[in-house]
């Protein structure tokens, strides 16, 4: 379980860092090389979800969705200087718990 969550902490830091220089190019009129840095995150954040501990790709995806949400949040406050409001920190608990319930779930035996 712990392993789970530092690989979705990873992979969130990796996914946004890339997107993030896809919006700098394309939004701030970054130059072009920004997009190479991004690329390579991407990867690698693709790479470490399949580290997960999990028997369905859908099922990691899924419970990833909120530790992503709540990584966004804190890139907002700490990259853009943008503090959460209420509604965000509301909205990333909700999504938090759903992604617990995902990840934690007892699941049928097969």
């Amino acid at each position: 379980m712990t392993k789970s969550i530092l690989v979705y902490a990873f992979a969130a830091l990796a996914e946004i860092g890339g997107c993030f220089s896809f919006w700098m190019w394309l939004r701030e009129g970054k130059p072009l090389w920004w997009l190479a840095p991004g690329m390579v995150s991407l990867a690698l954040f693709a790479w470490l979800l399949t580290l997960v501990d999990a028997d369905n790709a859908g099922r990691a995806y899924a419970a990833y969705g909120g530790i992503y949400i709540g990584a966004s949040l804190a890139w907002l406050w700490a990259v853009e200087g943008v503090k959460p409001d209420r509604w965000d920190t509301l909205g990333a608990v909700v999504c938090l718990v759903g992604a617990g319930i995902i990840l934690l779930g007892p699941r049928a035996l097969r």
